[in-house]
């Protein structure tokens, strides 16, 4: 009787190892792997320190028709006079610290559940890991499952709070048109910095992973749906240069703060065009 024979098919594949490598070396990398999550630390540290001490000092945040991103809106009673969005005060006398504590939990948030940026400081402060073929020193690995990394779900919702801060943030540059005495069609140096610091808040936003899901998730078919496949597109080219438009708006927002600064205390003036 014939027997049927089976041709031999490619060899399976090897079964994963269930640990690292016993070798000696942290790594087999030859290039200067560390230097990405050391400059990431150190720009990050400056950033926190910087805008840790500007929160609390309390002052030159709003000089004649500007006004500092880390502080706007101020609402608090105690604000600057001239400084609150359209005189919206609803946190009275009893709110006796700086009132950009209220301000800044809302884009600290947005950063800190930002896709990319926990890939920055995971990388950076925890080594998880700190960098590709580079074996971190922890013993096991949770994911976001536990507190505190759990609280990253709500990286949206931070999403939503940012988009409305960009639009306080665009009505100030707006307001940058105006002189020291109310009157439009003035614009300054001062002027130019809001609406750039404004537009890298908004390609930032733009470009973030949650805004190209929005714009396109939960899809079965893009044919049905033209102008969410329009704005999915427009996103996902944004969404390529997500983590350059991090670090610039990043930069953006500490000298837009610390230009009104500078201007608010009287070490410069604001140079108008007209």
């Amino acid at each position: 009787m014939a027997t049927d024979t089976i041709a031999p098919g490619p060899e399976a594949p090897a079964p994963l190892s269930p640990a690292r490598a016993q070798i000696e070396q942290k790594t087999l990398r030859t290039d200067r792997w560390w230097l990405s999550p050391l400059l990431t630390m150190l720009v990050l540290v400056a950033f926190i320190f910087y805008a840790t001490f500007r929160a609390f000092q309390n002052a030159d945040y709003y000089t004649g028709n500007l006004i500092s991103p880390f502080y706007s809106p101020c609402i608090a009673t105690k604000c600057v006079p001239g400084s609150s969005l359209g005189g919206f005060q609803p946190f009275g006398d009893w709110w006796a610290i700086s009132p950009a504590l209220l301000i800044l939990i809302f884009p600290l948030g947005f950063r800190m559940t930002c896709y990319y940026y926990r890939k920055a400081y995971y990388r950076a402060f925890w080594q998880s890991p700190p960098a590709c073929a580079v074996a971190e020193p922890h013993g096991k690995y949770t994911g976001e499952r536990r507190f505190p990394l759990i609280l990253n779900n709500s990286h949206r919702y931070f999403f939503y709070a940012g988009l409305v801060f960009n639009v306080i943030l665009s009505w100030d540059a707006v307001l940058a048109f105006r002189n020291p005495a109310g009157e439009w069609g003035h614009m300054s140096v001062g002027t130019l910095v809001l609406i750039a610091n404004a537009v890298l808040l908004w390609v930032y936003s733009l470009s973030c992973h949650s805004c190209r899901h929005i714009m396109g998730g939960k899809l079965k078919h893009f044919s049905k749906h033209p102008l969410r496949y329009k704005g999915w597109t427009l996103v996902s080219k944004l969404n390529h240069r997500h983590m350059l438009f991090a670090w610039v708006s990043l930069f953006g927002v500490a000298l837009t703060d610390a230009y009104v600064a500078l201007v608010a205390n009287g070490t410069f003036s604001n140079p108008t065009f007209f």
